[in-house]
């Protein structure tokens, strides 16, 4: 495939939190469509965030982005503080003039849902509870508000909320902690309500979720690693429809691309549901569908994981 006949040559991306997981991964497959992807994060070669991984950096996944076929441009940002935040969408627009593609996938808080799974809110330490909502809700809230003048600056342009499950598990289900309820409820509602800002200027949200996540924090969880994480599965059976984060990174990349992708606007979506159907799999060639699995186990314990790779 040349350069001019990638489907995303010539777009600009913004991929807020691209350090690890989902976003790297969406970083990165945006990058092999062809696109310029600025990545955002607190994790520099330099400096280590409160998520305390040295091993991942915004710098490594700029450079994971250009090998993969894009331009990648590391920009270390807390999204908590607007004038960082300004300064990275006032850097965007100087040097390409244009925004195409708004990921926010800010997040950084999976300490703080171990140290609080399954607590009553009583029982949690509150200041941990409202650093939740602070890096996984306003962190979104301060990009998107300073995002959106460049991003609609041209029709066309496309936000997506990444979060954990879909509005139909969300809606109906606790997610075993109120303020990580919360926090991963809220970008599926803010992706509703950016769809009606954006419809009159031609734009389009959506939030997606992968389904069950093979990151580098949840494969470190289990010792395993990305060649043999089905070892895993001897502890928890289930974690054999896991997915790993090229799936999810497909994913958004495909609906980027798509030039009808105003039919999903202000829609919860999935990984698996959208490799159905823009036809991709994950890197092994398998087509899990996690939420799918998640919701048959609950009626049928006897749901088998094979029909849902």
């Amino acid at each position: 495939m040349t350069t001019e006949t990638k489907p995303l040559h010539g777009r600009i991306c913004l991929v807020a939190g691209a350090t690890r997981g989902a976003g790297r991964a969406i970083a990165v497959q945006l990058g092999a469509a062809g696109a310029t992807v600025y990545v955002t994060g607190r994790t520099t070669r330099e400096k280590l965030s409160e998520v305390g991984r040295a091993t991942e950096t915004i710098e490594e996944t700029a450079e994971l982005v250009t090998a993969a076929g894009g331009e990648g441009i590391a920009v270390p940002t807390d999204h908590l503080e607007v004038d960082q935040v300004r300064a990275l969408v006032d850097r965007i627009d100087r040097e390409q003039g244009r925004l195409d593609v708004l990921v926010n996938d800010v997040w950084g808080g999976e300490h703080l849902v171990i140290a609080g799974f399954g607590k009553k809110i009583w029982e949690m330490e509150f200041a941990d509870g409202l650093r939740m909502l602070e890096l996984g809700v306003k962190t979104h809230l301060v990009t998107s508000a300073a995002a959106m003048p460049l991003l609609i600056r041209n029709p066309g342009g496309l936000v997506v909320e990444v979060t954990d499950g879909t509005a139909e598990y969300n809606g109906t289900r606790y997610r075993e902690n109120i303020y990580y309820d919360l926090a991963k409820n809220a970008p599926i509602r803010m992706a509703f309500a950016l769809s009606h800002d954006l419809k009159p200027v031609g734009g389009t949200a959506v939030s997606i979720t992968p389904g069950w996540l093979r990151s580098e924090q949840m494969l470190d969880h289990f010792g395993v690693t990305e060649e043999n994480w089905r070892d895993a599965t001897e502890k928890l059976p289930d974690f054999a429809v896991a997915e790993s984060p090229v799936y999810v990174g497909r994913a958004v990349a495909a609906l980027a691309a798509d030039p009808d992708r105003a039919r999903w606007n202000g829609q919860s979506l999935s990984s698996g549901q959208l490799a159905k159907e823009y036809d991709f799999t994950d890197a092994d060639g398998s087509r899990p569908d996690g939420w799918g699995f998640i919701i048959a186990k609950e009626t049928d314990e006897n749901a088998s994981v094979e029909d849902y790779r």
